[in-house]
């Protein structure tokens, strides 16, 4: 090949390389909520420009598919239209000559039964399913919805109280989602079409460091209402819930089992990442609002008693959480050093920290609690911190910073091993963690899923073994109230009511299983707008901020800030706040990176901008 036309190729490959990349991030930055049919037209029509043309299924299916789907999207399709692309994509997925055929076919059935009910109101009504649109993407992946354009641009304006009351229109929590949120909000972030996401949790760090929520005035309580409204469990969903319902009149009771406010954040988050201080400013703010009555060390522990608080009470929300700890059914789980993660991160919730000096620590599992657990033990004096998980590294369902800051502090990720057995000493100590090495193997639920490999067991010096594995629901008495279960957790209907109980609502993790703080007060703000429903009324809370007008986008391709944390070597040696502040500068520069979707994008061509929401 003469140099002309390897020049020439390789260019071409270049350019090539750029287009792929260019398409990879228009699909990492595809927005929630957009037509499914139009999405996998456009899937298809990507698999119709790779096709060779060898086979028939692929060459003539793809193409004919792919004019059956845009008949579809102008609405002039009906049954025998479906019927048809069902046909050519089970053809294609059955007998296509390579995986661009075959993986084409198979999305097409797989789209068709997950999006039945889109497919028949294209043919039934000619228009999208009800709730289908293009909205703000950072908007839409919050749980709890909050206006992020409009927070960012005050932060950016300077406002940082202002931006705070914006975040607490739909969330009480600002401080705690700025240092703890698992950032949703940042996955369709179509600043990716240009360089990278926005950093949105950090921004909101920026604000709470620099404007402390129990600083920031908080919304003026509605007339009073008369009615009153119970709350058991004082965590981020009770006390969302409580917040919402004292600010629009009525007043609150939470009932509270332990000695302290906060639930899973005070008790399940180290301080090391949630600083016990940085939490009481939420809580200050929150009860600051009034009319919220706080009854500490009250469990409600019978069914006479929950009888009678669904009695006494105009309406009652129960967010008790999941703060029951699992363990393993395995050999030496009972022994001594065996404890659940549960149980340590409760401990030092109430300050009564570990002494693990000179341990040798194994922590099994690999969510964030494990993370926890882990680091936590590395911070007790651990003489050594291992993390035994029976999948991979990227099969980790702990975020990766979390992962990363856990092996920088000198924990041992010991991937693809299973435990078998905790092997025990003459005191009925535990004295080792016995694995079963593991191969990945086939897809199932979405992950790779590991299986025995042919290899001899491994075993792990373990003077404390923390079982990270999941947590539990305690339904006791409310089971025995009769609120109904399904595998421990509580069932509700659309609007979180307790079925056969109107006046009786519930969310949270005790509803839905552990999920995620936002998770958590998205269910507390949206029980409190249906008892807010149940009980006559139909109140709005004025924020008391305005959304800026929009500044011209900054279109150059900018690095993103991303939020420095203290050197490992220093902070794995106390429990002090590992996160460094952002500095004036990089928040103004992270801020003007957002492009204001809400005004130069979906919001302005709806009519629906967030400003008016």
């Amino acid at each position: 090949m003469s140099r002309l036309s390897v020049a020439a190729a390789c260019g071409h490959d270049v350019k090539r390389t750029l287009f792929l990349e260019s398409h990879e991030r228009m699909v990492k930055a595809n927005p929630p909520g957009a037509c499914p049919i139009a999405t996998q037209l456009s899937l298809l029509q990507t698999a119709e420009g790779q096709t060779c043309g060898k086979c028939s299924p692929c060459r003539v299916g793809i193409p004919r598919m792919a004019e059956l789907m845009r008949k579809l999207l102008a609405y002039e399709g009906d049954a025998a239209t479906v019927d048809e692309i069902r046909r050519r994509a089970q053809l294609l997925a059955d007998t296509g000559d390579c995986l661009v055929g075959r993986n084409a076919g198979q999305l097409m059935l797989d789209g068709l039964e997950a999006f039945a009910s889109e497919f028949e109101s294209h043919i039934n009504e000619a228009r999208c399913e009800s709730g289908t649109e293009q909205p703000v993407p950072c908007v839409a992946q919050c749980p709890a919805h909050v206006n992020v354009p409009a927070y960012i641009a005050l932060v950016r304006e300077g406002d940082c109280p202002g931006a705070v009351k914006m975040v607490r229109k739909d969330n009480p929590f600002p401080t705690a989602c700025a240092l703890i949120c698992e950032h949703p909000c940042e996955q369709y972030c179509r600043r990716q079409l240009l360089d990278a996401s926005l950093n949105i949790r950090g921004i909101k760090k920026y604000a709470v460091d620099n404007a402390a929520a129990d600083t920031v005035e908080t919304p003026k309580r509605l007339a009073p209402t008369g009615k009153r409204v119970a709350v058991i469990g004082g965590g981020p969903s009770g006390l969302t819930c409580a917040y919402f319902c004292a600010l629009m009149g009525h007043d609150v009771t939470v009932f509270e089992g332990r000695k302290q406010l906060g639930g899973m954040m005070r008790y399940g988050i180290p301080a090391y990442r949630f600083p016990r201080a940085r939490l009481d400013e939420d809580l200050n703010a929150i009860l600051g609002v009034g009319g919220i009555t706080v009854e500490y060390e009250h469990q409600v522990a019978n069914v006479d008693e929950m009888n009678k608080i669904a009695v006494e009470y105009d309406a009652v929300y129960v967010a008790v959480g999941a703060q029951g700890g699992k363990t393993l059914r395995m050999d030496g789980s009972d022994a001594e050093g065996v404890m659940s993660a549960v149980q340590l991160l409760e401990r030092i919730g109430d300050y009564d920290y570990p002494d693990f000096n000179g341990k040798n620590v194994v922590v099994v599992g690999g969510g964030n609690v494990a993370m926890d657990c882990a680091r936590t033990s590395v911070r007790a004096g651990a003489a050594s911190v291992t993390v035994a998980y029976r999948r991979r590294i990227e099969d980790m369902t702990a975020l990766p910073e979390e992962v990363e800051a856990a092996i920088a502090e000198g924990v041992e990720m010991a991937t693809l091993q299973a435990p078998v057995r905790v092997e025990v000493d003459d005191q009925g100590r535990a004295a080792a963690l016995v694995c079963q090495p593991q191969m990945i193997g086939p897809v199932k639920g979405g992950r790779p899923a590991p299986q025995a490999a042919s290899k001899p067991e491994v075993s792990f010096p373990a003077d404390v073994v923390l079982i990270a594995v999941g947590q539990a629901v305690q339904d006791m008495p409310f089971g025995e109230f009769g609120m109904q279960t399904q595998r421990s957790l509580f069932v509700a209907d659309e609007f979180l009511q307790a079925k056969g109980y109107p006046n009786v609502f519930v969310g949270g993790d005790c509803q839905t299983g552990p999920k995620t703080a936002i998770m958590a007060i998205a269910a507390g703000k949206v029980a409190a707008g249906n008892i807010d429903a149940y009980l006559g009324y139909h109140h709005v809370v004025d924020c008391g901020a305005q959304v800026p007008p929009a500044r011209p986008n900054n279109l150059v391709a900018c690095g993103r800030v991303q939020v420095a944390e203290r050197p490992a070597r220093e902070r794995k040696n106390d429990f002090e706040y590992v996160e460094l502040p952002m500095s004036a500068e990089e928040a103004a520069q992270e801020c003007a990176r957002c492009l204001r979707c809400d005004h130069y994008g979906i919001g302005a061509v709806t009519g629906r901008r967030l400003e008016q929401w």
